[in-house]
């Protein structure tokens, strides 16, 4: 599995319309067939402060999403809602194994 997970800090007048057009990113997302896990995280004591956890099924997975309608939506209505860029961190997952994502193979 391919994890990114990306940090956005939005502007306080923001966090709203961030987290509503985020939400329905992250739902639109979880249609696709390479994505396993898509959350939004925010942070409890920062709360203009997210992370957005996505867990792919593959290599390819990442870009195929970047090229979908709902995330070309995002990108663009969010972008200006950022103190900064957003930034983001590539990673292989170690644990679970790759089955293990599916809840029904934790079981």
């Amino acid at each position: 599995m391919h994890v990114a997970i990306v940090q956005v800090s939005v502007h306080p007048e923001h966090i709203q319309s961030f987290m509503n057009a985020t939400r329905e990113n992250a739902s639109q997302s979880l249609r696709e067939p390479g994505v396993a896990r898509f959350d939004v995280l925010q942070d409890a004591e920062h709360p203009t402060e997210f992370v957005l956890y996505e867990v792919y099924r593959d290599a390819q997975a990442p870009a195929l999403h970047k090229e979908t309608a709902h995330y070309l939506h995002w990108r663009d209505t969010v972008a200006p809602m950022m103190v900064t860029p957003r930034t983001s961190r590539k990673y292989t997952s170690v644990f679970p194994s790759d089955r293990g994502w599916d809840a029904a193979e934790r079981e």
